[in-house]
């Protein structure tokens, strides 16, 4: 199984927080299947690739030690591919997911940890 982690700093309201993770998803061609107040399933929109290949994404949201500074998010891409080799379809959707993120200013990279 391909698993690729990262945490961000979201300089974002808790409230508007939830709303621009989905727009992001959304341009990353991921579609939210499940969410809560703290949480974020999204799986890749099928039809391009093998079942087995599909991404999916887990956004968690640590609101409860949100401060002035941010609240972090924790995002994990991964599906049921092997990582047999290093550019992998999941990896270049975690990397995709990762450059939209830059460019909206309201993010932080705090921790990037490909597994």
């Amino acid at each position: 199984m391909a698993r690729y982690i990262c945490s961000y700093l979201a300089k974002a309201p808790l409230e508007e927080l939830k709303p621009a993770l989905g727009e992001v998803l959304k341009f990353c061609n991921f579609d939210i299947i499940y969410h809560t107040i703290d949480y974020i399933m999204a799986r890749e929109t099928p039809g391009k690739v093998l079942f087995s290949k599909l991404v999916t994404v887990e956004v968690l949201i640590d609101s409860t030690t949100a401060t002035n500074q941010g609240i972090q998010v924790n995002l994990v891409v991964k599906n049921d591919e092997l990582p047999l080799q290093n550019n992998n379809h999941c990896r270049q959707l975690f990397e995709r997911l990762q450059q939209t993120l830059a460019q909206d200013h309201q993010w932080k990279l705090v921790a990037n940890v490909p597994t």
